[in-house]
C-alpha cells in the first residue's frame, strides 16, 4: 500500500500550541528546532517539503537541522503555522488522544536513545540517529488517524516497511532505509550488520525499558546491564523535562480537550491576525499586493489557490500559487459561477453539488482539485477581488472557514493602508528596513550552521594543515556575519551619527540575538546580559563596539568546551584618572588562558581556538581599545577569564563643552 510522502498527520495540541507561540514570538531557531525535532508528525512535513520538487535537486538530508535549514526560517514558521491549522481538522476520540500521547513519549524516548548510543558508540552523526528514531514507528501514527479496520491493522502490522518506504521517499539514503527496514530484526541476526542500522533496532528495544532491551544491548554493542539501564534512566528524565516544558502530563490520564480547544482559539483568534497583517501591502496598488498574496493564502491552507482582481467591468488573473498564470479576464456578470456569484454577492461559496458551469470546470482543472471554494476580499467601498482555492468535497467547508478569516483580515489591512496613503513613503521605507532584517537573519541561519559543522569536523581531524585551512573558513564566516549585522543596522546608522556617541546598552541588545543564535545554540553553553540600568552613553562609533564586543564573546564562547557560560556586565558611571567611564566586562566559566598564550595576550600570534584566547581577534580589539584612548584588562585562572573594558563616557565630552 502506497503512502503519500506528504501526508498530514496528528500531533499532540501541545505540541502544536508551543511551535506555533515560539514562531509567533520570535524565539530562538534552536529552540523553535527542538520543538519541532521532538514531534514525528512535524519531522514529516517538514521532510517532505525539503525533499519536495520546490527545491529541485539537493544534496542528501542527514538531520532535521540539514532540512530545516533548506526550508529557511521564513517557510519553517509558515509550515508550523500550516500544520497548526492542519491539526484542527483531527477530530480524535479520547483512547486516541491517549494512545496518541504514548506514541509521542515512545518515538522521543527511541530517538534520545539512539542519539545516546551513536555518541556513545561513536557513531559520526547521532542527529540522523535521533531523526530515524523519531520516524521509525511512524506507521504508528498513521494507523491512529485511520479509522478501524483492515486498513487500520495493515499499517499496525507493517510499521517498519512503512517507515522504509517514506525514508526512501525522502531521500534520505539507503542507510538510513535500511535502519527503518530492519528496525525488528533480532539482535543476532544484525550483531555484524551497518552502524545505523544497530542503533535503531536497539534504540527501539530500549526504549519498552524490559528485559529483552537490556540483554540486546550486551549482544549488539557489548554493553553492560548497569551502564544499559543508567541510560535508559536519563533518557526518561530527559523525556519528563521535554514533556513538563510542553505541558504534557505523562503520569496521568491524558486528556486533550482543554488542550486542543486552546489550540483552535490560538489559530483562530492569533495566528490569522498575525499572518494576515503580515501580509499589509507593501508596494504598488491593492491589487498588485493581493496577488502577491496568493502564495501565503496556499501555505496557510496547505491548497492551491488563484486570485482574481477587478479590471474595469470584468475579473482578471492575477496570479497562481500552482504554476504559471494563464491569461483568464471573464465578465463579471451575470454570476453564474462560484467566481462570478462570490463576486457579485460579496459572500464566500463552496462549488459543493452545484451544476458547475464551462468557467467553474475551467477553474478546477486550473486548480487541479475536485471541489473550490470562491472567498471575496473588500475593498474601500466594494468588493476587490475573488480568491478561489482549490479543496475536495469534504473539506471544503473547513477550507472556507479559514479563507473567510484570511479575507477578513487582509480586507482589515487592505482598507487602513488606503485610509493612511498619506504615509505610504514612511511605510515602505519601514517595511523595506523590516525586509533586510529578515533576509540579514535569513542568510545568518545557515551560516549558523556552516559554522558548527565546521567546528565539530574540526575536532575530528588530526591533520594540522586541515584544522588550519578549517579556521581560515570559520575566520570568513565570523566576517560575513560581522557584515550581515551592519546591514541590518542600515547603511547610514554610524554615519548618521556624526558625533561617534552611541549607547552600549542598546549595542548589546541588538547584539544578543545574533550572538545566541550563532554561537550558543546548543544546550549546554548560554549567554547572559546584565545590563545597568544607568545611562551607558559613549564616546565610541556602533561599529567599533560591535566589532569589540563580537571578537570577545566569540573567544569566550570558544573556550567553552564543555559548556558553560558567557557573561556581559555593564557599569556606569566608573570613576577613574579624574575620567567618567563605562565599563563592560565579557566574562566566560572556562578553563582559562593558557599560559602560553597568556605572556602574547594582545599580540597576533598562531590560533589555538578551542584551547583560549588568542590569534588576531584580540590583537584587533587591544588596536580599537588604544585608538578611542579606552583601557583593557584581563583576569584568568581556573575559574574562566573575564576581560574588562573602559569607554569613554560622553560625559566627558560634554564637560569639556561646558
Amino acid at each position: 500500500m502506497q503512502i503519500a510522502p506528504d501526508i498530514q498527520l496528528p500531533s499532540l495540541p501541545e505540541v502544536t500550541l508551543r511551535a506555533l507561540e515560539a514562531c509567533h514570538q520570535d524565539e530562538n531557531y534552536r529552540r523553535i528546532s527542538d520543538i519541532v525535532s521532538a514531534d514525528t508528525a512535524l519531522v514529516t512535513r517538514v521532510l517532505a517539503l525539503a525533499n519536495s520538487a520546490l527545491y529541485g535537486p539537493t544534496s542528501q538530508i542527514r538531520s532535521i537541522d540539514q532540512a530545516l535549514l533548506r526550508l529557511g526560517t521564513r517557510r519553517f514558521h509558515t509550515l508550523v503555522l500550516t500544520a497548526a491549522l492542519r491539526q484542527i481538522l483531527y477530530e480524535l476520540g479520547a483512547d486516541q488522544w491517549q494512545q496518541l500521547r504514548d506514541f509521542w513519549r515512545h518515538s522521543l524516548t527511541t530517538a534520545l536513545t539512539a542519539r545516546a548510543l551513536a555518541t556513545l558508540t561513536r557513531y559520526p552523526e547521532p542527529d540522523q540517529a535521533f531523526m530515524l528514531g523519531m520516524l521509525h514507528n511512524v506507521g504508528e501514527l498513521i494507523a491512529l488517524k485511520t479509522p478501524p479496520g483492515e486498513t487500520q491493522q495493515y499499517y499496525f502490522d507493517h510499521q517498519s516497511d512503512i517507515a522504509a518506504e517514506l525514508v526512501n521517499s525522502w531521500g534520505l539514503g539507503p542507510m538510513a532505509v535500511d535502519a527503518m527496514r530492519y528496525q525488528q530484526a533480532m539482535p543476532t541476526e544484525i550483531q555484524d550488520a551497518g552502524h545505523l542500522v544497530k542503533l535503531i533496532s536497539l534504540a527501539t528495544r530500549l526504549a519498552l525499558s524490559d528485559a529483552a532491551g537490556i540483554a540486546a544491548a550486551g549482544t549488539i554493542f557489548g554493553l553492560n546491564e548497569e551502564l544499559t539501564r543508567e541510560i535508559n534512566r536519563r533518557i526518561d528524565q530527559e523525556v519528563s523535562g521535554v514533556a513538563e516544558s510542553l505541558g504534557i502530563p505523562l503520569s496521568e490520564d491524558y486528556d486533550a480537550h482543554h488542550s486542543n480547544h486552546k489550540l483552535k482559539q490560538t489559530i483562530l483568534k492569533q495566528a490569522m491576525a498575525s499572518q494576515a497583517l503580515e501580509l499589509s501591502p507593501i508596494r504598488g496598488s491593492a491589487q498588485e499586493s493581493l496577488a502577491a498574496t496568493v502564495t501565503s493564502l496556499t501555505l496557510i491552507t496547505g491548497l492551491p489557490a488563484l486570485y482574481f482582481g477587478q479590471a474595469g467591468d470584468g475579473l482578471t488573473l492575477l496570479s497562481a500559487s500552482n504554476g504559471d498564470t494563464p491569461d483568464l479576464t471573464v465578465a463579471s456578470g451575470p454570476a453564474t459561477s462560484v467566481l462570478t456569484e462570490a463576486y457579485s454577492s460579496g459572500t464566500a461559496l463552496c462549488l459543493g453539488g452545484r451544476t458547475t458551469t464551462v468557467l467553474d470546470r475551467q477553474l478546477l482543472s486550473l486548480l487541479r482539485t475536485p471541489s473550490l471554494v470562491a472567498i471575496p476580499v473588500r475593498g474601500e467601498d466594494q468588493c476587490a477581488g475573488v480568491f478561489v482555492v482549490g479543496t475536495d468535497h469534504d473539506s471544503s467547508g473547513q477550507t472556507e472557514e479559514i479563507g473567510r478569516l484570511f479575507s477578513a483580515k487582509l480586507s482589515d489591512a487592505v482598507t487602513a493602508t488606503l485610509a493612511n496613503s498619506g504615509t505610504q513613503d514612511s511605510m515602505e521605507s519601514e517595511l523595506a528596513r523590516q525586509a533586510i532584517r529578515r533576509q540579514v537573519h535569513e542568510v545568518s541561519n545557515p551560516l549558523t550552521i556552516i559554522r558548527q559543522y565546521i567546528y565539530q569536523l574540526r575536532n575530528r581531524l588530526d591533520d594540522d594543515e586541515v584544522q588550519e585551512e578549517l579556521d581560515v573558513i570559520r575566520d570568513e564566516l565570523d566576517r560575513a556575519g560581522d557584515l550581515l549585522l551592519q546591514i541590518s543596522r542600515g547603511p547610514g546608522h554610524d554615519a548618521a551619527n556624526p558625533t561617534g556617541v552611541c549607547n552600549l546598552n542598546d549595542e548589546l541588545r541588538i547584539l544578543q540575538d545574533l550572538l545566541e543564535d550563532s554561537l550558543f545554540s546548543g544546550d549546554d553553553m548560554a549567554l547572559e546580559l546584565d545590563l545597568c540600568a544607568d545611562p551607558t552613553d559613549v564616546t565610541v562609533p556602533g561599529a567599533v563596539i560591535r566589532q569589540v564586543v563580537i571578537n570577545l564573546v566569540r573567544n569566550a564562547a570558544e573556550c567553552l568546551v564543555d559548556g558553560g557560560e558567557v557573561a556581559i556586565h555593564t557599569q556606569a558611571p566608573v570613576w577613574q584618572s579624574g575620567k567618567t567611564w563605562v565599563e563592560l566586562e565579557v566574562a566566560d566559566t572556562g578553563n582559562g588562558i593558557p599560559d602560553e598564550v597568556r605572556k602574547h595576550l594582545f599580540s597576533p600570534v598562531q590560533s589555538t581556538k578551542g584551547k583560549g584566547h588568542s590569534g588576531l581577534g584580540l590583537s584587533v580589539v587591544k588596536q580599537l581599545i588604544d585608538d578611542m584612548e579606552g583601557i583593557i584588562s584581563c583576569r584568568t585562572g581556573r575559574g574562566g577569564t573575564a576581560f574588562r573594558i573602559l569607554f569613554p563616557a560622553a560625559a566627558n565630552k560634554k564637560n569639556d563643552e561646558k
